[in-house]
């Protein structure tokens, strides 16, 4: 009875539970897999559970009209191993989020002024599509294709909360045509006229 009775105990003693209230982020040491390593507690503040940067619009006078404020374990080193963070989302008129993804991580997203056509699709190539008005909540699984783009004739701002401290971003138009994959190649893996990739390539920076 003696080893029934121990895996009984290691049962009813295991726990999913934090070894540690938290893990704020030592943003001057290297960014693993798992985050960044802890701070030592005896230098942690009350500033390391506080971000203060989402109550300023971002500067929406670039390419895409648009700027996101990141509250991401590097801004915010708090949120460091809680697998949360924030974001804020400005859309001048006529701004968009390309296409883009966060593979480490789910979105969801509130606008709280203005109008915002958004989507995604899925791994079937099913589109999923909605124009939100203000208090309107729309979640973006994990690692598929989404955007956003302003559907009205004023600033959009939403707000953006994440299952991750750092959910990545990968810009599906600067993946294609910012970098230095010759044009080629580009263009025999997306079936793109020749001309018009290097177009883009020199509208978004790419070389090649």
């Amino acid at each position: 009875m003696i080893l029934p009775l121990f895996f009984i105990f290691c049962l009813f003693s295991s726990s999913h539970a934090a070894v540690q209230d938290f893990c704020v982020g030592d943003l001057a040491a290297p960014q693993g897999p798992a985050g960044y390593s802890c701070k030592d507690p005896s230098k942690v503040t009350v500033n390391d559970f506080v971000f203060s940067g989402l109550g300023i619009p971002g500067n929406t006078s670039n390419l895409i009209k648009a700027a996101v404020t990141p509250a991401f374990a590097a801004q915010f080193p708090g949120v460091n191993g809680l697998g949360i963070s924030f974001a804020r989302l400005d859309l001048a008129p006529g701004g968009v989020v390309p296409f883009h993804t966060h593979p480490g991580g789910s979105e969801i997203l509130i606008v709280v002024q203005g109008t915002i056509c958004a989507g995604f699709v899925s791994s079937a190539n099913t589109v999923y599509l909605k124009s939100l008005k203000k208090g309107d909540i729309m979640v973006f699984p994990q690692g598929l294709l989404h955007f956003q783009i302003n559907a009205g004739g004023s600033v959009a701002i939403a707000f953006v909360s994440f299952s991750s401290p750092t959910p990545g971003l990968q810009i599906l138009d600067y993946a294609l045509f910012g970098n230095n994959l010759p044009t080629e190649l580009v263009a025999a893996t997306t079936f793109l006229d020749t001309a018009q990739i290097k177009k883009l390539k020199g509208v978004l920076g790419g070389t090649g």
